[in-house]
């Protein structure tokens, strides 16, 4: 008579205990300290503040709550890039809304951390408004402010009602503490933070035209990380989030299509575990600040100064990438930090669908976790892309190799196929080195054109499973 199901169960623990005592030893996640950066007080755009503070979202009382206002007369221009989930939270809603009624301006932003406020029906829109109506109320107020507002981002638990009256109750603190110190900046970068493990804070300075303007931003994101996010839709439609602010001048639909640029190319090239959130939401504002007492400068204008404006759009893209890049790094329990090159494609459009499937794969992902030269997978998840504009990929024309961080003590790629056919006697324990670091590339060549695309991932690692199986608690 055959066993039970119950005794076979019995049978196959001691038989998982022996496969897991037999794995390799687990990868270590790098420390991540290094990723804190400190600026000086001139680092910073000119003509916002910021402020935080702990409302009382988190039970562990980190900071939760955060403001940032645009302190120049007018209001600044103001673009995002949303979530395309069907289940758009209400802050999502609330800032097209706003950002539609105030045609591209906005006066700031305020975000909260520890709740998303998603799948929370008529009370989570209701909470969004009061979150931005709040900040806007201690605004001053002029002709030409009449029409804009503060936009909102939340992130956090999906489907809980945010604690409303907290956090208003806490945003009069926070505008009478308004600062454009490097502390206060620092602080708003951890009001930010659900599940990760370093605040993510960057600034730079740049020119355009021979004028030099500054350029601040901040994100979060360490799990529920496979952006898709386009522009705001019109009204009545664990997560990234993120601000970039500049004290440059750009009217309000330029940013908008730099912004999609720079996104297309960093927050939507980047993936953790495959799973789009309800929240996703990066917001640029450009206020002016930067232009001189006295000087005058138009606004750069995609039509008017293409010059300018290309200059000003790689400027955000670059910005933007390594915005992106730090959310990959804090992956949850991610180990490994992996670029996937998608090479030899007849347009960009094929290469990042490409590269995404790759980079999007959980058994490609924990071979990376395993240090195991497993490309089979990588080969697998090319050949199953959908792919755009009814292209094809001719099996014959594909190679892929390995290729080690430039600061590798040895660089040199490892080829594992080529045009189809798999080197002969692949050096595995030379694959295995380059596993075993922290940062590598996966180039995939189509041989099939001269456009490419990255895509920025993590690996699977057993700490992932134990931060996500018990995210609530």
């Amino acid at each position: 008579m055959p066993p039970s199901i119950s005794s076979q169960a019995k049978q196959a623990v001691p038989a998982l205990s022996r496969t897991l005592a037999t794995a390799p030893p687990a990868s270590q996640a790098p420390s991540k300290a290094h990723h804190v950066l400190t600026y000086p007080a001139d680092a910073f755009p000119k003509g916002y503040a910021v402020s935080s503070t702990h409302c009382g979202i988190k039970k562990t009382g980190a900071q939760d709550l955060g403001i940032l206002v645009s302190t120049t007369p007018r209001p600044a221009s103001a673009a995002s890039c949303m979530t395309r989930n069907v289940f758009k939270a209400a802050p999502v809603t609330v800032s097209a809304s706003l950002l539609h009624s105030g045609h591209g301006q906005a006066r700031g932003f305020v975000v909260n951390s520890g709740c998303a406020n998603a799948v929370t029906g008529k009370k989570g829109l209701e909470d969004a408004w009061a979150m931005s109506n709040a900040v806007t109320s201690l605004l001053d107020s002029s002709k030409e402010t009449e029409g804009t507002g503060t936009l909102v981002m939340s992130t956090g638990v999906i489907g809980q009602h945010l604690p409303i009256d907290k956090i208003t109750g806490a945003i009069p603190g926070l505008h009478s503490s308004l600062s454009s110190s490097p502390d206060a900046w620092a602080g708003l970068s951890k009001a930010f933070m659900t599940t990760d493990t370093f605040p993510k804070l960057r600034a730079k300075t740049f020119k355009i035209g021979g004028k030099e303007y500054k350029m601040a931003g901040i994100d979060k994101g360490a799990g529920m990380i496979a952006p898709n996010m386009g522009g705001p839709p019109p009204p009545p439609h664990a997560t990234l989030l993120g601000v970039i602010a500049t004290d440059a001048p750009v009217e309000p639909k330029s940013l908008q299509s730099a912004l999609q640029y720079a996104t297309d190319r960093s927050f939507n090239s980047i993936t953790v575990d495959g799973d789009m959130s309800t929240n996703d939401t990066i917001v640029a504002l450009a206020n002016g600040a930067g232009v001189a007492p006295g000087e005058t400068v138009e606004e750069i204008c995609e039509d008017k100064h293409p010059e300018a404006f290309a200059a000003f759009k790689e400027e955000l893209r670059e910005f933007a990438e390594e915005l992106a890049k730090l959310v990959v790094r804090d992956g949850e329990g991610a180990t490994k930090f992996v670029t996937v090159r998608v090479q030899g494609a007849p347009t960009f459009e094929v290469a990042n669908a490409v590269a995404k499937s790759v980079a999007s794969s959980s058994l490609v992902k924990t071979a990376m976790y395993g240090q195991d030269a497993n490309w089979g997978r990588i080969l697998c998840a090319v050949g199953y892309t959908v792919l755009p504009d009814n292209a094809s990929i001719n099996p014959t024309s594909v190679s892929v190799s390995f290729v080690p961080s430039a600061t590798a003590s040895d660089s040199t790629p490892l080829q594992l196929l080529t045009n189809g056919e798999p080197e002969e006697n692949i050096d595995e324990a030379r694959a295995s080195e380059i596993l075993s670091e922290e940062d590598l590339e996966v180039v995939v060549d189509l041989g099939n054109g001269d456009q490419e695309a990255r895509v920025w991932t993590c690996d699977f690692s057993h700490e992932y499973v134990t931060i996500n199986g018990s995210y609530r608690s």
